[in-house]
């Protein structure tokens, strides 16, 4: 297993694959550590996870300079990133006692009410493109409900992997409260079947959600499923045009366009169209890609090599098959990962621009005539992760975000974003359950009901 760095093509560092040996014991390990662990109780692990928030603070830049050299974010955006996970950690260290606390039915009975408790070791599947966040929006709140964790992370990010585990170890958790696991995703339906884990979560794409979600099934094991989006904008007649193109164009230039809810799909009011388009591309046109460590630089390379020539052919098929590139659209470095930003307009259904997820910074923009034609375009899709809606009638806005829009979450004059404070989550194949907020860390938790009869 290897960790390169994308900007560089250099080998940061080799890692030997754990075996099934090492890694029944580890996850041994968590399952005992677990029979202690349910048992302290919230000031405690609230105590270890200030305790993690601090160290996050503590080592940011040397954190974020590890997700930089492994997957190419560019430098203040990774510096973002672990301020928002000592974010979380602060928020659940603080909440989680509420969010569990039992909750009096009333019934006939002289007491009934729900309590929830921690069902045990639960494995996160997590991705690359946000190394750090994916991990400690399951950690925080799997940790403070009383569950240990096995992180089996992107094999590309090995290195984010063990600091995190590191780190939890320096916050004074207890040994084997979170460890993680360097195997291949081959091995994934064992480690799933081992009867210490007790549940799963994943990030990632559809074709890996649907066989996760097939080997918990088979197993009876609670699961929580987050796969990629193609998110939807709504642009009316009445939106702000230029507020609405930057906030579009943030979007989706955030982490270079490798965002599950990064906007992707831009359907504009036919009266606003041209407006809005000349405006998006010219801001797109104003992000330079370079090396993700210069302050500079405004997006930095893809992760992979491999994900760039594959979106590139989706881009070069869509093309062939009648889209129009207004720009970008081209390999700029046989060597380097980077994309340009790139603006699509006339994709049609059968392309595979209007049908697939394009992870890398690469936008689509449709013409709409009426509101009832941009609801219909932003729906037809498997995907309902984000969306997104620019009008100046915040009513007719809140009435599409609840009403129209097929997705987990809608934002309104604003793009999408996860917030440990809301629920966070998709619709269709962007997969099901919820993480963050109060219900998210009821998702691992035994929702127990109790019932007391006097004698």
């Amino acid at each position: 297993m290897q960790s390169i760095n994308p900007f560089t093509g250099q080998v940061i560092c080799e890692y030997r694959e754990y075996s099934f040996s090492e890694v029944d014991e580890i996850i041994l390990k968590a399952d005992r550590a677990f029979q202690l662990w349910k048992t302290t109780g919230f000031e405690q692990r609230s105590a270890f996870m200030k305790n993690l928030q601090a160290k996050l603070i503590e080592k940011k830049e040397e954190l974020a300079n590890i997700i930089v050299s492994e997957m190419g974010k560019v430098k203040r955006e990774a510096m973002g990133e672990i301020e928002k996970c000592a974010f979380v950690c602060g928020f659940y260290a603080e909440n989680a006692e509420s969010f569990l606390r039992n909750e009096p039915i009333k019934t006939e009975a002289a007491e009934s009410y729900i309590s929830y408790q921690p069902i045990g070791t639960v494995l996160a599947i997590m991705p690359w493109n946000f190394p750090f966040w994916q991990v400690f929006r399951f950690m925080a709140p799997a940790l403070m409900a009383g569950n240990t964790g096995i992180l089996k992370h992107a094999s590309n990010v090995s290195g984010c992997a063990l600091a995190i585990e590191k780190l939890v170890g320096e916050a004074g958790f207890p040994e084997n409260v979170f460890r993680s696991i360097l195997v291949s995703s081959k091995e994934i339906k064992r480690v799933i079947g081992n009867p210490k884990i007790k549940a799963v979560t994943l990030t990632g794409s559809t074709p890996a959600g649907r066989s996760v979600a097939s080997m918990a099934g088979q197993t009876l094991k609670k699961s929580v499923i987050e796969l990629g989006g193609s998110d939807p904008y709504l642009i009316l007649e009445d939106a702000d045009i230029e507020i609405a193109a930057r906030l579009c164009v943030d979007s989706r230039l955030i982490n270079a366009g490798q965002s599950c809810i990064g906007a992707k799909r831009f359907i504009v009011a036919d009266k606003v169209y041209d407006q809005f388009r000349d405006e998006f591309v010219r801001l797109m046109c104003e992000a330079k890609y370079g090396d993700p460590l210069d302050t500079e630089t405004g997006i930095g390379p893809l992760a992979r090599l491999d994900l760039r020539d594959e979106l590139h052919q989706q881009v070069m098929k869509s093309r062939e098959m009648g889209a129009k590139v207004l720009l970008g659209g081209f390999i700029p470095d046989a060597n380097i990962p980077f994309y340009p930003p790139t603006v699509l307009k006339d994709v049609v259904p059968g392309m595979p621009a209007y049908s697939e997820e394009l992870f890398g910074p690469v936008a689509v923009l449709f013409r709409a005539k009426s509101e009832e034609e941009a609801i219909g375009i932003a729906n037809d899709t498997v995907f309902g992760l984000g969306a997104g809606v620019f009008t100046s009638d915040i009513e007719k806005g809140k009435l599409l975000a609840e009403k129209g829009l097929e997705a987990g979450c809608v934002f309104v004059n604003d793009f999408v974003k996860s917030d440990p404070r809301l629920p966070f989550g998709g619709i269709k194949e962007s997969g099901y359950g919820r993480e963050l907020s109060a219900i998210g860390i009821r998702e691992f938790a035994n929702v127990k009901t109790v019932v007391v009869k006097k004698v």
